[in-house]
């Protein structure tokens, strides 16, 4: 006998909502001139049951936006000026509003309330979205999934608005974040902020270059930079390295980074534990020691890995929802590499790889997160007689020249010229920052342990 499913709610229930308290902090901001600076950072116009509460709250925004103040007579002359005070009800329902208001000193407690029955009735709005999701079976079910938990993500975080937002909403904003806590992070490289200024939220930088160039080294740095200079949580997600091939080069990072110093910690070159597991060169007591506070050290970072070689983007935007759930931020999350991640299905391996890149690139925008991915160069540039590479080298660039905020192509002489004065010198070719400028970054760079310093 087939299974019986019921999707079917009461039909006489009515939503969540509580029109006593929306009137109430509609009449509080009315009467209070001090009450709406207390709830507009928590309380959405969309949160109202009542479409008219909603314009009234709207109208009492855009007076706050303008410095005026938010009494009854300014806020029935502003819905008269934009012709909807007869859509609210007139005057006397403003009045009522008023009178009915004793004090605005439960206004904050108030609009919890609202928003939680606003975000009942969306959590119920996605739950009937999600019913829809389960029936479309012409999608993969990796997606299905992915869809339905991006749902039930942006409910717990409180993240659902409506997107398209009046200019006087985002410029308030725009200079509340001046004081706030969400910079943009440095990355330590003097001339690579001088360039890029750092890590921002939403954007995507690409780190491009040819096999050997050292993008693993760069991309592990820049992570450890952001977890050593601003204690923030960073994910890596490798699909050419493993886990614990990577753990080993973090070791090396570790051993020679002057934050630890004072430590003495016995630097650790980055193929030295792979020659001990070989039998090639056993590790001696004294190195033992040293790498027993190294993993003390590492234990404590909040780096999390990930070495799926099947990984999608979906795939990593679930496991950084659930990473920025537990830690409440993520610095920065680092993909290796993008080429790996386009299907070889047979067919265009332009449009396969721009999928990923626009999904890495959308991912970064809807959890608010900076992501790096390295990319391969054309292997074109070896027929040059200068081999440093420009933008157009990427492979399949079109897209990655598009959606990329930055894109960064390392080059080091040394590779190419052996003899070169240039020795040690790694090049951080900046091709694109679309809110900084062009120009290169010349840093020191030792392979053998992956450190990377300023030259000066």
């Amino acid at each position: 006998m087939a299974e019986e499913l019921s999707f079917q709610g009461p039909a006489d229930r009515l939503p969540p909502q509580n029109i006593e308290a929306e009137e109430a902090i509609l009449g509080g901001i009315m009467l209070d001139p001090e009450a709406i600076s207390r709830i507009c950072d928590r309380l959405i116009p969309e949160a109202f049951y009542i479409s008219a509460h909603k314009d009234i709250y709207q109208a009492a925004l855009r007076l706050l936006s303008q410095s005026l103040p938010t009494d009854l007579l300014s806020v029935t002359s502003w819905l008269a000026d934009h012709n909807l005070l007869e859509r609210i009800g007139g005057r006397n329902k403003l009045a009522t509003l008023v009178d009915r208001t004793v004090s605005a000193v439960n206004i904050d407690a108030l609009a919890l309330l609202v928003m939680d029955k606003y975000l009942r009735r969306q959590l119920i709005k996605a739950g009937n979205e999600i019913v829809h999701l389960g029936y479309e079976t012409e999608k993969e079910l990796p997606i299905v999934l992915d869809q339905a938990e991006q749902k039930v993500f942006q409910l717990s975080n409180q993240t659902i608005t409506n997107n398209t937002e009046h200019n006087s909403t985002i410029n308030i904003a725009a200079y509340e974040e001046l004081d706030s806590d969400n910079p943009i992070y440095p990355t330590g490289l003097h001339e690579l902020d001088n360039l890029m200024l750092g890590f921002e939220d939403g954007t995507l930088t690409i780190v491009g270059g040819r096999p050997s160039m050292g993008k693993s080294f760069i991309s592990l740095f820049l992570a450890f930079q952001m977890i050593l200079l601003h204690d923030l949580p960073v994910a890596i997600f490798s699909l050419e390295m493993t886990k614990k091939q990577l753990e080993y080069r973090l070791w090396s990072l570790i051993s020679v980074t002057s934050a630890y110093k004072h430590l003495d910690l016995i630097p650790l070159k980055s193929d030295r534990i792979r020659r001990h597991r070989s039998g090639n060169q056993p590790l001696e007591i004294w190195e033992f020691t040293s790498i027993a506070k190294i993993v003390g050290i590492a234990s404590e970072l909040p780096l999390y890995m990930n070495d799926s070689r099947g990984i999608t983007v979906s795939g990593i935007a679930s496991e950084c929802r659930q990473i920025k759930a537990k830690e409440g931020k993520l610095g920065l999350v680092v993909v290796d590499y993008l080429q790996m991640m386009a299907e070889d299905s047979g067919g265009n391996r332009s449009y396969e790889l721009g999928d990923v890149a626009r999904g890495l690139y959308k991912m970064a925008g809807d959890l608010n997160v900076p992501v790096l991915a390295l990319s391969q160069i054309s292997r074109g540039v070896e027929s040059r007689q200068n081999k440093r590479p420009m933008m157009s080298d990427l492979s399949q660039s079109g897209i990655l020249e598009m959606v990329a905020d930055n894109i960064i192509l390392a080059y080091r002489d040394e590779y190419y010229n052996p003899d070169t004065t240039e020795q040690g010198i790694l090049e951080l070719i900046m091709a694109k920052s679309r809110h900084g400028d062009t120009g290169t970054a010349t840093v020191f760079f030792d392979k053998s342990y992956g450190i990377i310093q300023n030259l000066r």
